[in-house]
């Protein structure tokens, strides 16, 4: 029987630098005349550029995957902290403009359990400065294909290179402006709380195309190891049947539905440098790196979140790393009474606190609301910006004995509550009907035992299981109780 002949497989013509397209339309007596390394000169389109040899599909694969998971769980606790605002109620606790159907939530914010908010706050705000390094390592380890040319060889690679630019811009805004913010330096023009509304849904929208479009690979990549056989290399690099049985062993071919060793590299790797300079770290070295780095921020900044140790070794950010002192008042504050320039003369003999309602405008001393039956509640307060304290013991009135004087005494509705202080961010807010009737929550007179001191809202202040500590206002005169 003849012996059947082989048709070899042509090989691939390298593709031309930036450069080599340059030269090839100068004129050749000046082209001679340019030094070599200059006419061997690579630009960041040309892959030789990149030479460094611990980027790889895989290497890539794995970190994608670990954002897949932290930045699901960022997405998600953000919109909890969203609805935990009440955002449907007075305006004051929700100003964005034109929020449309983007403003949803899905439920009305719960009282218990009474740390709620102190757990997905502080998720949203760790797991975003643990998952720095991750995002950078990835970003590096896919910047060769952001600078591959042409920019669009089709509809779903326009499609996947939109929706890279979505994601990459998107999450780097979250990113920055989070941190900013979390390090009380916000430097945007704007609000915080708008803007990075917004920006959650841009990054959103690149996030779940991008997901849609690499997730299968990525697994597969990851457990096999290597491209699966003919699939699209990362960030769309091409991978064809052909190309895999280049690759096979002289006198044979992949079998289809196999998946032999030489398959699982069988599409040229996109992220691999095609001329790596030796390696000096390798791609699980770099990984632990990666890992290292992220374990250093979680040691340095989660304990802002917890008293003690944790607490003192959290360096990292503004609200950890020092000890607020002794005594029943010591523990954690967002804004100081100097901050918001409430005096003695505000606080003093003459504030009474006003209370409204179908039963008229009632006033009322501080020695007058500590003639009133006094309850206590053990509670945190947390903050937006991920550090929260441990249980306090507050004692003071129930809001909803409050709504009984006021003229609803059976069914207490939504509080509407304004603060001393003047200036500055939720110095109004807005509490749903349910936390007014929560026994635990309180016009608070005294926490551990003691008076509040001018800083955590002397005379009187508001505090509510579950709240955001914005919405636990200082510094109170005004309740007024009805529909909002």
């Amino acid at each position: 029987m003849p012996e059947r002949r082989r048709t070899p497989t042509p090989t691939p013509t390298p593709t031309p630098t930036l450069t080599d397209r340059l030269t090839e339309r100068l004129p050749t007596r000046l082209t001679d005349r340019l030094p070599a390394r200059l006419t061997a000169l690579r630009t960041p389109p040309d892959p030789g550029f990149w030479r460094s040899p611990v980027r790889g599909a895989r290497f890539t694969a794995v970190l994608g995957l670990v954002l897949l998971v932290g930045l699901t769980l960022v997405f998600v606790t953000g919109l909890l902290s969203y609805a935990a605002y009440n955002p449907d109620l007075d305006p004051v606790n929700d100003k964005t403009p034109g929020k449309g159907w983007l403003g949803f939530y899905l439920f009305a914010w719960p009282t218990g359990p009474h740390w709620l908010y102190r757990l997905t706050q502080g998720l949203h705000v760790t797991v975003g400065i643990v998952l720095v390094p991750v995002l950078l390592a990835k970003l590096w380890s896919v910047v060769p294909r952001l600078f591959a040319l042409p920019p669009a060889r089709s509809v779903g690679h326009a499609l996947e290179r939109l929706s890279v630019l979505l994601l990459v811009g998107g999450a780097l805004f979250q990113f920055i402006t989070g941190l900013l913010n979390i390090q009380l330096d916000y430097l945007f023009p704007g609000s915080f709380y708008t803007l990075h509304f917004y920006g959650a849904w841009v990054f959103l929208a690149g996030f779940v195309t991008h997901v849609a479009l690499k997730l299968p690979q990525a697994v597969r990549v990851v457990r096999s190891g290597g491209i699966p056989r003919g699939g699209p290399g990362p960030l769309g690099a091409p991978g064809t049947p052909a190309e895999a049985n280049a690759t096979a062993a002289p006198g044979t071919r992949a079998a289809p539905g196999t998946r032999a060793a030489s398959d699982t590299l069988a599409a040229p790797d996109a992220l691999a440098a095609p001329d790596p300079l030796p390696a000096t770290l390798s791609r699980r070295g770099a990984l632990v790196l990666v890992g290292a780095g992220s374990l250093l921020l979680l040691i340095t900044s989660a304990g802002r979140s917890f008293d003690g140790t944790l607490r003192r070794i959290a360096l990292l950010t503004p609200r950890g790393g020092t000890e607020q002192g002794p005594g029943p008042n010591a523990f954690q504050v967002n804004k100081t009474a100097a901050a918001v320039r409430i005096t003695p003369a505000d606080t003093g003999e003459r504030w009474r606190l006003t209370v409204r309602g179908p039963a008229g405008e009632l006033r009322f001393s501080r020695a007058e609301l500590l003639a009133m039956e006094q309850h206590t509640a053990a509670l945190p307060i947390a903050c937006v910006e991920g550090w929260s304290t441990s249980d306090q013991l507050w004692r003071g009135v129930r809001l909803s004995d409050l709504a009984a004087l006021a003229g609803y005494p059976d069914s207490p509705p939504d509080l509407f509550v304004e603060s001393l202080q003047r200036s500055g961010s939720f110095r109004k807010a807005a509490l749903r009907d349910n936390q007014v009737r929560d026994g635990r929550s309180l016009l608070a007179l005294e926490v551990n035992g003691a008076p509040l001191s001018p800083d955590h809202g002397y005379p009187a202040r508001i505090i509510v299981p579950a709240a955001p500590g914005v919405l636990n206002t200082k510094w109170v005169e005004t309740l007024t109780f009805g529909e909002l």
